[in-house]
């Protein structure tokens, strides 16, 4: 039997027996204590020592600088349980800033949820019973230690070891039954002190795919690539969307330059564009996982795949299966290409393998800063109404521009800046019903063409609008078919533009 552990034995049957008084003459003998030390103890080490199961008696003595008592450091933890065997080892020693890190011994090169691995160390060293069942314990079996489901192995740094183990759970359902190796009494132990014993290792495996910066980058560009579709899905950062002055676009700083070029709509894009930092699976499939594990997962060859290259020289690539049913509606697996876990995920949180363009662009898709055009046209009715509008002091700030800093013409004579200013709000409210990619344009004139020069990004817009049917128009972007519209806007547009040189209010709104 070792000898702190008798001593805890022996102090305990020595407080039922002589009362606290007798007890307190009995621990300050300085014939029972190793170093001849006579200090008085507390209370609260008295109360202490009848308590702790655990401790390194190896290392005595306080901290110099504090005045804590020094504890010991558990080198190493073998745990076996009803279902596996988990052997924890130092992953980082302590420091002088952090205790130390656990992992599982043949793990080191897993992400592993370190925390909790910690405690089945941390929650031994020093633990403490919350009572004394039975001393001299020969029924083992009505406390589940005659066979224990799980043996713990505790070793110190110092080579302090022992052996613990857990039994069933209390009837009062908070505790559970606890011996130490080589004594003979039962003690309980809070349960939650014991939870993690149980664990598995594919527990303790973190499901976290993509831990989350510190500092989260700028995704600079995202590819989606996918069976299922003929071009790749591509976001990209815009620059531009730095500069403050410029108020075109939306209020994302990336746009989609591929299967066509379209604003984001933030609230939607997000996710998909910056999605892959802390994405977490549901569970894992496999972990040091084979070039057969990988194939059987349908991963050698992906059904989808996402790539991101961000702004500080970093770069992921995120693979995943085809979607399949399972118990809990539908998943995938998934895996970082060169890492060796692979993960289950809910389909609906890996949206790649779903996302289409019209989920995450903008229904803008006129939407540069007023003041940045200085040309605009449009031609409707036979008819074509040309506007140059002109900074009248280029040399002064651009902060806070409105109607009075610039001239205005139509079709070459001078025109009110500010009425232009109000058919221009109305033009910015053009909202694409949907994608219309590689639709057939339509034989014939169309309904109207708005064109107009982007001074900031140095280039020319043209948008043709094509009758579609009764309720559609069709948008013709720089000579190919792009989105659906709703025809009633374009028949605005037509009406507002009649309207131009009349005192008429136009109109903002439309069926």
């Amino acid at each position: 039997m070792k000898k702190s552990v008798k001593g805890i034995i022996g102090l305990s049957a020595a407080l039922v027996a002589l009362g606290g008084g007798a007890a307190a003459l009995l621990l300050t003998d300085p014939d029972r204590d190793s170093g001849g030390d006579t200090t008085e103890p507390t209370e609260a080490t008295v109360e202490q020592q009848v308590k702790i199961l655990i401790h390194d008696d190896k290392v005595t003595g306080t901290d110099p600088e504090t005045g804590a008592d020094l504890e010991g450091v558990i080198k190493t933890v073998d745990v076996k349980n009803k279902t596996d065997e988990l052997h924890i080892v130092q992953l980082s020693p302590e420091t002088e800033d952090s205790a130390v890190v656990y992992t599982l011994d043949g793990y080191q090169d897993i992400y592993m949820n370190n925390s909790v691995i910690g405690t089945l160390a941390h929650n031994a060293n020093g633990l403490t019973s919350e009572a004394i069942i039975e001393e001299n314990c020969t029924d083992l079996a009505k406390f589940g230690l005659a066979e224990p489901e799980i043996t713990v192995d505790i070793v110190y740094e110092t080579g302090t070891e022992y052996r613990m183990f857990i039994g069933n759970e209390a009837p009062t359902g908070d505790v559970s039954y606890v011996m130490i190796d080589g004594v003979d009494t039962v003690f309980t132990v809070r349960n939650s002190a014991l939870a993690n014993y149980s664990k598995t290792t594919m527990e303790l495996v973190e499901k976290t795919i993509l831990k989350n910066p510190d500092t989260t980058p700028i995704v600079k560009k995202l590819t989606v690539s996918r069976e299922d579709t003929e071009k790749d899905l591509v976001i990209e950062y815009d620059v531009t969307s730095e500069d403050d002055t410029n108020g075109g676009g939306t209020s994302s700083a990336h746009i989609m330059t591929s299967p066509t070029t379209a604003y984001l709509a933030v609230e939607r894009a997000t996710d998909i564009i910056s999605g892959m930092f802390g994405l977490s699976g549901d569970s894992i499939y496999a972990v040091h996982c084979t070039e057969s594990d990988i194939a059987e997962a349908g991963l050698k060859e992906p059904f989808c795949t996402v790539a991101m290259e961000c702004d500080d020289g970093n770069s992921y690539v995120l693979l995943l299966s085809e979607p399949f049913a399972d118990d809990d509606g539908k998943s995938c697996y998934a895996m970082l290409e060169g890492g060796n876990v692979i993960f289950t995920i809910d389909s609906e949180t890996a949206k790649w393998v779903t996302v289409e363009p019209v989920d995450i662009a903008s229904r803008i898709f006129i939407a540069t800063y007023v003041w940045d055009i200085p040309e605009l046209s449009v031609t409707c009715g036979g008819k074509k109404y040309d506007f140059e509008i002109t900074r009248i002091t280029p040399e002064d700030s651009e902060d806070g521009l409105d109607s009075g800093d610039f001239s205005t013409t139509l079709n070459g004579e001078a025109f009110n800046t500010e009425r232009y200013r109000k058919f221009y709000s109305f033009l910015v409210k053009a909202n694409a019903e949907s994608f219309a990619l590689d639709e057939e344009i339509p034989a014939g004139e169309p309904m109207a063409v708005l064109e107009y020069t982007d001074s900031y990004l140095g280039k020319t817009m043209k948008y043709e609008f094509y009758e579609k049917n009764s309720m559609q128009a069709l948008v013709v972007a720089d000579g190919e078919s792009k989105f659906n519209i709703a025809k009633s806007y374009v028949e605005t547009l037509i009406e507002n533009a009649e309207n131009i040189e009349k005192d008429t209010e136009f109109k903002m709104t439309w069926k």
